[in-house]
């Protein structure tokens, strides 16, 4: 039997002895237990050498996927010419299969295969004979690294440690830039305070200083490359009626100074942040197309590396930058933020704000798939990140526009055709009133209700009253307005009554009684005036 190592060095073929021992043993590492012992039961067959890393980073390569490579398949053309009649033993199956159809070798794979394979490993150094062991040590640290530089996809080109520390030092330089601005203004303010007001660019102020110097230069200065022509003429016709204080020569050599090293600042921003893009373009491109070189930039050195923010779901990715706002929401049980980093996008800053929200969380989505494809993939494009973003640009127009989606008119709905069967409901003017509603009567009895009424009032009946003809007192109906409260019947009063006068009223009496249990009249109030005459008219009666 014949055993094929692979060693970070090259493929070594090993003869067995004795092949009874290893079939019949159950605990084959004891016949591993030093180097003699492995000697007895081995013997070093051939070995080819990998000439290089790329070599042996191919083979390694290779036989992880179960293929063949070509320095193996030298070797195994030397070992059919020589030993085609034995067996091979392999630690890969996949491997062997692959041996046993383009070579027609009888490969072994099997328990007993795979301690034969640990024993070899632990003296292999003793078994290969002519390397030494600090080649062999220093060929399997290069293998090692070149292997996972392969199933990392490792690039020099996509390093986001420079990313991390090119946004970190950009965020610095801002800070620092505004120092020195504020710095500058407030220290030349003593001398031409009115320059300040007019020169709102911080570049332009600064040159300004660095050219000008003294106030009293401004006259015989040209700022034409610096200021526009109208801003120019205002700064010298303001240096002539300057309220500033006036300074010395070693003053204004300092704020020079400062003046420079904002000048300096500048550029040196300007520089970092088209270096920034660049490396942003090549690293994550789907990222930057989506959300911008800066807030890509901020979202890598967050989670810390580009694989790190790979990893995060889309709902992590959308509140990065916000976990202190999320844990204190959480805290107080009120409503968790919306967007943290992935705020300051362009996409979210164009929306409304009742639309950030919905926005922020389909742009969060979109970026988690984007970076998982730039930190993983094989070869990098733009496509994703174009289309995503085209996605998200016309959701946007949509949200805007109300959500509603519009048809074209020559475009074709399917179904039903659609028909409105809304109800249109009148206001209703009865339910103002709190009142509750009289009963429905018929027309009939209104009209002959009401012809009674005013013959009533027109010619009222008379009673006859100790012999005198008087006027029958009138009926009062309490008035309450929140809860009405049912009519009183009065008591019929025993009056002599002449034979005409009691048929009327007999007559009239039940029409009289209707009308007012439904229809409530007003109390009519009489006057003090109204009450004397009365009196008048009763006395005269009597006498």
């Amino acid at each position: 039997m014949l055993v094929l190592f692979e060693s970070p060095s090259g493929y070594a073929i090993f003869k067995v002895l004795d092949e009874s021992k290893i079939e019949a043993s159950d605990d084959l590492y004891e016949y591993f237990r030093t180097a003699e012992n492995a000697s007895s039961m081995l013997k070093l067959q051939a070995f080819k050498k990998f000439e290089d890393t790329t070599e042996a980073l191919a083979a390694t390569t290779a036989a992880v996927e179960g293929k063949l490579s070509k320095p193996l398949k030298k070797v195994l053309k030397k070992l059919v010419a020589k030993d085609a009649h034995e067996s091979l033993a392999v630690a890969d199956a996949k491997l062997g299969q692959a041996i046993k159809e383009k070579m027609n070798l009888s490969c072994v794979f099997s328990p007993a295969v795979q301690e034969l394979m640990r024993g070899i490993r632990a003296h292999i150094n003793s078994l290969i004979t002519g390397l030494p062991e600090r080649d062999m040590t220093a060929m399997a640290l290069g293998l090692a690294h070149s292997l996972s530089r392969y199933k990392l996809k490792f690039s020099p080109d996509k390093v986001d440690t420079m990313i991390v520390q090119a946004i970190s030092l950009l965020d610095d330089l801002d800070k620092e830039l505004n120092n020195y601005v504020m710095r500058c203004r407030e220290w030349y303010g003593w001398h031409f305070p009115e320059v300040g007001k007019v020169v709102t660019d911080h570049l332009a102020f600064a040159k300004v200083i660095k050219k000008m110097g003294f106030r009293t230069n401004a006259a015989s200065t040209d700022l034409s490359d610096i200021l526009p022509e109208e801003i120019e003429q205002q700064v010298k016709e303001l240096a002539e009626i300057s309220m500033g204080t006036e300074i010395s020569m070693e003053d204004i050599c300092n704020i020079k100074y400062l003046a420079e090293q904002i000048v300096e600042i500048t550029d040196y921003r300007a520089q970092l942040y088209d270096y920034l893009k660049n490396r942003m373009m090549a690293i994550a491109p789907n990222l930057t197309i989506l959300v911008g070189e800066l807030v890509g930039a901020r979202l890598i050195a967050h989670a810390g590396s580009l694989l790190n923010l790979a990893k995060h779901p889309a709902s992590t990715v959308q509140i990065l930058g916000a976990e202190k706002a999320l844990f204190r929401a959480l805290k107080t049980r009120k409503e968790t933020p919306k967007y943290g980093l992935i705020y300051h996008a362009s996409l979210v800053g164009q929306s409304n704000p009742k639309n950030k929200g919905k926005v922020s969380r389909m742009l969060a989505a979109k970026c988690a798939l984007a970076v998982r494809y730039d930190a993983l993939a094989e070869e990098s494009s733009t496509e994703m990140g174009l289309e995503n973003r085209a996605k998200l640009e016309q959701r946007l127009r949509s949200l805007e526009n109300g959500g509603s989606k519009r048809l074209s008119l020559g475009s074709k709905v399917k179904g039903d055709s659609w028909t409105n069967r809304a109800e249109i409901k009148s206001y209703d003017t009865s339910q103002d009133n709190t009142m509750p509603a009289p009963k429905k009567r018929k027309a009939e009895d209104l009209s002959s209700s009401f012809n009674q009424e005013t013959t009533d009032d027109k010619k009222p009946s008379l009673l006859v009253v100790d012999g005198n003809l008087q006027e029958p007192p009138r009926k009062k109906v309490k008035e309450d307005e929140e809860t009405p409260s049912k009519p009183k019947k009065k008591k019929k009063k025993k009056e002599s009554k002449a034979g005409d006068e009691t048929s009327l009223k007999s007559e009239e009496t039940p029409k009289v009684m209707e009308e007012e249990s439904e229809v409530k009249e007003i109390p009519q109030t009489e006057t003090p005036k109204g009450k004397k005459k009365k009196k008048k008219s009763k006395k005269e009666s009597s006498d």
